[in-house]
C-alpha cells in the first residue's frame, strides 16, 4: 500500500523545486481560500497540517482529502452555471456560503442576482473522502526529508492513515437524501461535487444503476473530477455529470423521506447575504 503527502499547502510535493517549505509552513496559506488553511491539529490547533492530496492505493493514485482542494480556480461552479435556467444576460453571479435548509446546511449556493434580488440559486456540496488515523508522521518526514529541523519522535512515528471510504460515502447519501427533496420542491438543483475516486466507490458499494448522465430537468446533479498532472502542479479536471432525483437518491440507500421549504424563505437568506465579497469574478 502506497502511501505519502502529494500536496501540501496546494504545492505538489513530487515537484518542488525552488519551493522554500519553511516559508510555506509559517505562511500557512491556502490558496483555495485566499487565507489560512483551516486544516489544523485537534491538540495544536494553532498549526494548520496543510495536507489537501495523498497518496493511498496500490496504483498511488492521488486522494483528495481537503474539500476545499476542489476549490482551485473556482471550476466547480463555473461548471454548474449552466443549471441556472432563470440566469439572464445582466445578472452577476454569486457564491453565498453555509446556507441553511430542512436536514442540515448546504455547503455553496451559487446565484445569479440582479439588483441585489436573487432570480436563480443552485446548491454546490462539496465532498471529499474522510481519513482515519493520522496523516502527522507522513506530513513530518516529508518536511525532514525537505530540510526542515522536526521532531524525530514525530518522523519515528508508525501511526498511518486509511481512508473511511464507506462511511464517506454513506454520510453524504444520507446528507443528500435529506436534502434533495427541498430543492425538488422548489424546482431548483442540488449539485454534489466529488473526486472520481469516491463516486467510483459509491458506484461500486451502493445501488446506482438507475444514475443516468447528467440531465438539465433532475434536480439532483453530480458532478466528479479527476486530478491530473499538468507542469508542476496537479490541476481538478472534470470527469463526469450524472443525475437522479429525490427518488433516485432513495433508491442509493432504500430509504425514504419528505422535506419541504418555501422558496421565499431560501431566497430572503440569500439576499441578505450577497455583497462584494460574495462576488463571483471570472
Amino acid at each position: 500500500m502506497k502511501t505519502g503527502v502529494l500536496e501540501l499547502f496546494a504545492i505538489n510535493t513530487g515537484k518542488t523545486a525552488g519551493i522554500n517549505w519553511p516559508s510555506v509552513v509559517a505562511e500557512q496559506a491556502c490558496p483555495f481560500l485566499n487565507g489560512k488553511c483551516v486544516k489544523v491539529r485537534k491538540s495544536q490547533p494553532h498549526i494548520a497540517i496543510g495536507t489537501c492530496t495523498v497518496k493511498y492505493g496500490r496504483e498511488d493514485q492521488p486522494v483528495v482529502i481537503c474539500p476545499k482542494r476542489l476549490l482551485e480556480r473556482k471550476q466547480v461552479f463555473t461548471d454548474c452555471i449552466h443549471l441556472l435556467t432563470l440566469h439572464e444576460p445582466g445578472n452577476e453571479f454569486h457564491v453565498v456560503q453555509e446556507v441553511t435548509v430542512p436536514g442540515g446546511s448546504v455547503d455553496y449556493f451559487l446565484v445569479s442576482a440582479r439588483n441585489g434580488k436573487v432570480r436563480d440559486f443552485s446548491g454546490v456540496e462539496l465532498q471529499t473522502v474522510d481519513t482515519t488515523g493520522t496523516l502527522w508522521p507522513e506530513r513530518q518526514r516529508f518536511l525532514a526529508a525537505s530540510g526542515l529541523s522536526v521532531k524525530k519522535s514525530d518522523t519515528r512515528a508508525t501511526d498511518g492513515y486509511g481512508m473511511n471510504w464507506k462511511m464517506t460515502a454513506k454520510t453524504i447519501l444520507v446528507q443528500l437524501h435529506h436534502k434533495i427533496r427541498t430543492f425538488e420542491g422548489l424546482n431548483k438543483h442540488l449539485v454534489l461535487v466529488t473526486q472520481d475516486r469516491l463516486l467510483d466507490y459509491m458506484k461500486r458499494e451502493f445501488s446506482f444503476a438507475h444514475v443516468r448522465p447528467a440531465r438539465l430537468g433532475d434536480p439532483m446533479q453530480i458532478h466528479s473530477y479527476r486530478l491530473k498532472p499538468k507542469g508542476n502542479e496537479l490541476r481538478l479536471e472534470l470527469a463526469e455529470r450524472i443525475s437522479t432525483d429525490a427518488d433516485g437518491i432513495s433508491r442509493c440507500l432504500g430509504l425514504r423521506a419528505e422535506v419541504n421549504m418555501e422558496l421565499a424563505q431560501v431566497v430572503a437568506y440569500q439576499e441578505s447575504k450577497l455583497s462584494k465579497d460574495t462576488l463571483l469574478t471570472l
